[in-house]
């Protein structure tokens, strides 16, 4: 742990009279004291940047893309200590957190790239073809506030915070208590490149203080977490009027099809629930396999999993890390317990591992679930997958879409046959032979949720202009002046008729 480190990002929060002891998921032992501000300390935030966003607007898309891949090249440079400051928040292993650099690149690179085509004004038909002209400008909203989770602190911060900076915006973010050094550590290296550091603030503190006074500040709000806060995120924007997005949980179902090779699937399994310890909002939950092939693949998961290497390595040694706190360790914990005091089987897991550290789970894989028990339906975001048998493809869809929530799913199989699938699931992004890989890592593809998963979408041109207004601008050329009196449509009417007709066959 490099304190110099922790004390130089600390020091660019405001000084404060309350703060709170982050933990190190790994042993559970103190890293440092966070001030935790309060909602006039949040106010003064925005406003300081609402300052400083009239000058960033001012500068050309060139200028901020050369900055956005300076941030690029940076990232890259730093990974290292980037990644030593996810597994020092969240515990996670090494391979997920260089998945968060990986997101973090990927993001400053497209952006900087598609920003200059995208953010361009475009000409749009006119109404009435040479007597107007009329093109669409997209201008940005102001001040974006970023409200971030702790279980992938740099990868969802810069998926959101670059496509709102490349738009010319400003942006105050609020993180997680638990995971604010690695936002810091980030938005350092975003100075480095360039970047006004008024531009990007961060604010840390009480979700219900410093969330809400941020959302009653900004002029858009982007929320990624649980569903019940989403609601209230997205109630107290409607009241302001301001737009939102909001990326909420998941119940994620993987369908195994008859044509699939079932080793090739539990492989497919495996990297798809158990990255970040299962901490995802589009990890699998649930597993669909024909009845007459759930036996075999249930023993080739117990095989498989029960080879995986947990622990608390910096290197890439280890498959999958610790749980992040003791309220995600009860969480799993009470998700297994209810189901096996209810009929469920334990194939593989089901049990914590002190051994190794405070908040260690085995990751586990269970079957024979009903109805009733609390993991069918409700999102456990941990390391714990039920596998259910199913007797044809339509019951198979029927029971992946027999959910609230729609984030993410996938099915393996043959890739003509699993596409036809796909399209009948319920979900913003469903992957094909993969677990959820294959869509979250294509920033050109829009990500987000449908029913009780969110609304809006990040990633993609869409996840950029979602940080703009659309203005429209219309010239009148002079050559024919509209009528501004009824009496002269006796004359225009006619003429624009006619026009409508020549535009209809055209």
């Amino acid at each position: 742990m490099n304190e110099t480190l922790i004390s130089s990002l600390v020091a660019h929060l405001p000084k404060t009279s309350q703060s709170v002891t982050i933990n190190n998921p790994n042993t559970g032992k103190a890293i440092y004291e966070l001030p935790q501000m309060n909602a006039e300390q949040v106010a003064e935030a925005v406003a300081n940047a609402r300052e400083a966003q009239k000058d960033w607007a001012k500068t050309t898309v060139k200028e901020r893309s050369k900055i956005l891949y300076k941030l690029h090249d940076l990232i890259l440079e730093e990974q290292n200590a980037l990644m030593d400051m996810v597994q020092l928040e969240t515990g996670k292993a090494r391979a997920h957190a260089f998945e968060e650099v990986a997101g973090g690149t990927g993001a400053a690179r497209y952006y900087a790239k598609v920003g200059k085509k995208a953010l361009k004004p475009k000409k749009t038909i006119a109404g009435v073809p040479v007597l107007t002209k009329t093109w669409v400008n997209h201008v940005p909203v102001g001040v974006v506030g970023v409200i971030t989770p702790w279980n992938y602190p740099l990868a969802l911060c810069l998926l959101d915070v670059i496509p709102a900076l490349m738009a010319g915006n400003a942006v105050v973010q609020k993180s997680d208590n638990q995971t604010t050094l690695t936002a810091l550590l980030a938005r350092s290296l975003a100075i480095r490149a360039g970047l006004n550091p008024k531009v990007w603030t961060i604010v840390a503190g009480d979700g219900a203080v410093v969330g809400n006074a941020v959302t009653d500040c900004v002029d858009y709000v982007a929320f990624t977490g649980s569903a019940n806060t989403g609601r209230q995120v997205g109630a107290r924007a409607a009241q302001r009027l301001i737009p939102f997005s909001l990326e909420l949980g998941g119940k994620n179902p993987l369908i195994v099809l008859p044509s699939a090779d079932l080793a090739e699937a539990a492989e497919i399994l495996i990297g798809g629930a158990f990255g970040s310890a299962g901490q995802l909002c589009v990890s699998i939950e649930r597993a669909y396999v024909p009845n007459n092939m759930k036996e075999r693949f249930e023993a080739i998961l117990k095989e498989k999993v029960s080879a995986l290497k947990l622990g608390t390595s910096n290197d890439f040694s280890i498959d999958i890390g610790t749980l992040t706190g003791p309220n995600q360790l009860a969480r799993v914990s009470g998700f297994v317990q209810d189901a096996v005091t209810k009929g469920a089987k334990v194939v593989t897991g089901g049990h914590a591992l002190p051994e190794l550290g405070p908040y260690f789970y085995a990751p586990t894989i269970v079957t024979n679930v009903k109805e009733d028990m609390n993991l069918n339906k409700n999102e456990v975001f941990g390391p714990l997958v039920a596998v259910y048998g199913y007797e044809s493809i339509d019951e198979a869809v029927a029971l992946a879409n027999d959910t609230t929530e729609g984030l993410n799913a996938s099915v393996v199989g043959n890739p003509k046959e699993a596409r036809q699938v796909a399209k009948r699931i319920m979900a913003g992004t469903v992957n094909i032979n993969e677990g959820f890989r294959a869509t979250f890592a294509s920033l050109d593809t829009p990500m987000g949720g449908m029913k009780n998963s969110g609304s809006g979408r990040r990633n993609g041109v869409d996840g950029l202009l979602k940080y703009t207004e659309s203005q429209a601008i219309g010239i009148h050329r002079g050559l024919l002046e509209f009528p501004s009196h009824g009496y002269q449509y006796n004359r225009m009417a006619p003429l624009l008729n006619l026009l409508a007709r020549i535009m209809r066959r055209l």
